[in-house]
């Protein structure tokens, strides 16, 4: 049999199934260990700047070799050292010879490691930025478009008072928004770790500058700029804060949350027959049920959207239990939360502008679901209608509980349509009033001011 290594060895459905290129690429190796030699490559460029006996040729040398990684010698020499980094270090020096004596000169693991990490979270929070953004628009469009589109609103999963579709969709982008505040204030308040030694004391810069302070801190705000942060911490341990992490994930969990709670409702609103996912002419919703329309774009949401939420407790337990100025049980659970906090974001906020942009509504079972309860919600203002005629308040209410158990009666136990606007157009006492009924069930004039609120809700934070 010709089966290939990819089919006989575990492989993460996250990226082998879901997850966009770009993402992937960010997280991959190559993005890694290109980012390691461009860090090194930044320091010794500002040591040179600073005045230690670095040459043109061996900066040349270290530039063109950015992104030429041997990878199998690299696994080799991390399998003799069982060290990550120094195995890296020596790939790097064996492809610049004449760069070798000042690569990672004054570093330690943390300066390749923890910096990349930083670049790397920065950069993944650039990739879901924009497709977040697509997501608020693609919404913002359906709420406009369903602004006035009365429908049953419910609380506990019961029927309520009337809402509109586009209202309904405004709670969504309500939640979409925040998380837009959060994932943009989480990029920007990343810092870069910049050069720190071994303790965060800068102790070993401090030797190769012979003391002199200044150049160390001119150090770390160049090597800082190089790498595109404004900004690095001003203290570290040997690593940047692993709170840091549990900031950034904890972001995207709540994304998570949001995601998870709006393709639930379609969910619901799908079993209703109100609205639906995209559903494609060839799509087949169950090998048993020819007839099935699954909502299973909503339900890998809701699925990823879980695993990313619990994710979160990941970094937490982590950042509680780095003993002093570090420990390394961070490393092999930082390797698994961090890509797939991100892979998950990325997959479910794809999938839910696929959603989006292919939303269908069902205007007609929509008012036929209105109309069901619509009679029952009305019996307040048929109470106002028939006092303004002249009728007791209290006789009517009694008129109006006695006629709607009994259309109530016909559903319940038969199975039958709301019959209540048929009873009172059969009833003299509501005589008065016979003519005004079709106004006062009006479905509009139910819904308050839901079709008002959308325009200045998107104007406000959409347009």
């Amino acid at each position: 049999l010709n089966i290939m290594a990819s089919e006989t060895e575990y492989r993460s459905p996250l990226t082998s199934r879901y997850a966009s290129k770009e993402m992937s690429y960010n997280f991959s190796d190559q993005k890694k260990f290109s980012t390691w030699r461009r860090l090194w490559l930044y320091l010794a460029t500002a040591q040179k700047g600073l005045g230690l006996d670095i040459t043109d040729e061996q900066l040349d040398e270290m530039r063109t070799n950015v992104d030429v990684i041997d990878f199998q010698r690299a696994a080799s020499e991390e399998k003799r050292t069982r060290h990550d980094v120094m195995a890296h270090v020596h790939t790097f020096a064996a492809c610049c010879p004449k760069a070798a004596a000042i690569i990672h000169l004054g570093a330690t693991s943390c300066y390749v490691g923890d910096n990349t990490e930083l670049i790397v979270l920065r950069d993944a929070f650039k990739i879901l930025l924009p497709k977040l953004a697509r997501c608020l628009d693609r919404l913002a469009k359906f709420a406009d478009d369903y602004k006035s589109l009365p429908t049953l609103g419910y609380t506990h999963f019961q029927p309520a008072q009337l809402t509109t579709v586009g209202k309904r969709a405004c709670l969504w982008l309500s939640d979409l928004l925040m998380d837009l505040r959060n994932l943009d204030r989480a990029c920007n308040d990343l810092r870069f770790r910049g050069v720190k030694g071994t303790t965060g004391t800068q102790a070993s810069f401090l030797n190769v500058f012979a003391g002199d302070h200044g150049k160390v801190e001119e150090l770390d705000r160049l090597v800082t700029e190089m790498a595109g942060f404004s900004k690095s911490y001003i203290v570290t341990g040997q690593t940047y804060s692993r709170k840091v992490d549990f900031d950034v994930v904890c972001t995207l969990a709540s994304l998570g949350a949001s995601i998870h709670k709006i393709c639930t409702d379609i969910r619901l609103l799908a079993n209703q027959k109100e609205i639906e996912e995209p559903f494609e002419s060839d799509q087949i919703g169950s090998s048993a049920m020819p007839y099935k329309r699954n909502p299973m774009r909503c339900e890998r949401c809701c699925s990823l959207a879980r695993h990313l939420m619990v994710i979160a407790n990941d970094p937490l337990q982590t950042a509680s239990v780095q003993w002093l100025e570090r420990t390394l049980d961070d490393s092999a659970n930082r390797r698994i939360c961090l890509p797939e906090a991100f892979l998950t974001a990325d997959i479910i906020l794809n999938t839910l502008q696929n959603i989006l942009e292919g939303l269908v509504v069902y205007p007609k079972v929509i008012e036929k679901h209105v109309n069901q309860e619509l009679p029952f919600m009305a019996s307040e203002n048929i109470i106002v209608a028939m006092v303004t005629a002249g009728a007791n308040r209290q006789e009517c209410h009694e008129h109006i509980r006695v006629l709607s158990h009994a259309a109530s009666d016909q559903v319940k136990q038969h199975g039958k349509e709301n019959d209540l606007v048929d009873r009172i157009r059969s009833s003299s006492y509501f005589s008065p009033i016979h003519s005004k009924l079709e106004c006062l069930l009006d479905p509009s004039s139910f819904t308050g001011r839901a079709a008002e609120q959308v325009l200045p809700h998107l104007c406000c934070y959409i347009w």
